[in-house]
């Protein structure tokens, strides 16, 4: 038996084991809100949090399909779990887009050794944080918002202007100095996401932790950054999708034999399961086609041409629109396909639609559509930004 078959059966035995802690409690937690710290712990000792690494650095050396496979699967679950994952994920890929080939390499090799959660402080909309130089390095000073995974993580990923107004990453220590992670994320969806705020005060950052080889979006390559970061929020649709079909077929088919027979005879309630069902698959289809898609292109490295980087925003963007729209479609229809028993707030249900109408105000849909409209009329590839 060879060692990746070996690899790939111990990542699916972590993934099931890891999947029913998750899902045992997800309807609870939902309600806590709050960092769910014994479920990331969970996470570290599945071994999963290596495996986007490279073999060469230690890691488990999956690719793309693999990850976002998992991403799905986990967002049917647990959203907000599944969340951190992937944008701990994201963030180890920042390295490899931004950095050079020695920081990629010490920050992986210490992602394992430590085993490493990465945090996001990126928000490259929120234009408070400011990076100054101080002496032979820089100080970081201001705030951010929107920092999904800064709680309990052990890197973060951090996006701050400096004097000239241009966009600088840097990778540090989530436990340095002057960093304070506040408590202050309550909003009504992916409530377990530790998206609140992170306050810099005179943070020191070395010249070696700034990534600016080619930096933010400075080569083709480099701009397949936005392409990943939406496609991992695309992902995370879908796996809300899935699991709000999923839980609404499980409950109709747990209910009494005579409730079973009499919404399984009901024409309506019929018609209205075979839409969900069409509207799943076939957003399931354009994410599987949009992976399959980047994945061609990570590949490539930076022999991939402008022309390819768009054809992959097209891609991933016909995705987003279709799984938000089945995420949120399918998080609210559910109910008609349940009954208004459903809605107790025990059963928790409601969490599909709450997590999706949160998450998939991220970035609007109507911008998304319009790229897609110029790119149908005109033939144009979107302009490459964070967001797109």
């Amino acid at each position: 038996m060879s060692d990746r078959i070996v690899e790939i059966r111990a990542t699916a035995v972590a993934l099931e084991s890891l999947l029913a802690a998750l899902a045992s409690n997800a309807s609870q937690r939902d309600k806590q809100g709050g960092t769910a710290k014994h479920e990331r712990d969970l996470i570290r000792d599945s071994g999963l949090l290596t495996l986007s690494i490279p073999h060469e650095f230690g890691g488990g050396g999956a690719d793309w399909v693999e990850i976002f496979a998992i991403i799905r699967r986990m967002a049917a679950v647990d959203s907000s779990l599944a969340h951190l994952f992937a944008f701990h994920h994201l963030m180890i890929a920042t390295l490899q887009f931004f950095g050079t080939a020695e920081q990629t390499r010490h920050a992986m090799e210490k992602t394992v050794r430590e085993n490493c959660f990465w945090g996001n402080a990126v928000n490259p909309k929120d234009s408070r944080l400011r990076l100054r130089r101080h002496g032979e390095s820089y100080r970081l000073d201001g705030a951010k918002s929107f920092c999904s995974g800064a709680s309990d993580s052990d890197m973060l990923v951090v996006s701050a202007l400096d004097d000239l107004e241009k966009l600088k990453i840097a990778v540090i220590p989530t436990g340095r100095g002057g960093i304070r992670i506040h408590d202050d994320w309550d909003n009504m969806g992916q409530r377990q996401t530790d998206s609140g705020s992170v306050s810099f005060d005179a943070v020191e950052v070395r010249e070696d932790e700034l990534l600016v080889s080619p930096g933010p979006l400075g080569s083709p390559f480099a701009a397949l950054r936005p392409c990943l970061a939406q496609l991992i929020l695309v992902a995370i649709y879908v796996g809300l999708a899935r699991g709000a079909l999923d839980s609404a077929i499980a409950y109709v088919r747990e209910l009494p034999s005579d409730g079973v027979a009499r919404i399984g005879g009901d024409p309506f309630t019929l018609h209205t399961a075979g839409e969900l069902w069409a509207q799943v698959c076939g957003a399931e289809a354009l994410v599987d086609r949009a992976v399959q898609s980047f994945q061609r292109g990570w590949t490539r490295g930076d022999a991939i041409t402008p022309q390819e980087r768009g054809a992959i925003a097209i891609d991933v963007a016909t995705a987003k629109v279709a799984s938000a729209r089945a995420a949120l479609d399918v998080g609210s229809r559910m109910f008609d396909i349940m009954g208004a028993r459903a809605t107790t707030a025990r059963a928790g249900l409601d969490r599909f639609w709450r997590n999706a109408r949160t998450h998939t105000l991220h970035d609007p849909l109507d911008h998304k559509l319009k790229e897609l409209g110029v790119f149908a009329l005109n033939g144009a590839y979107p302009t490459p930004s964070f967001y797109s």
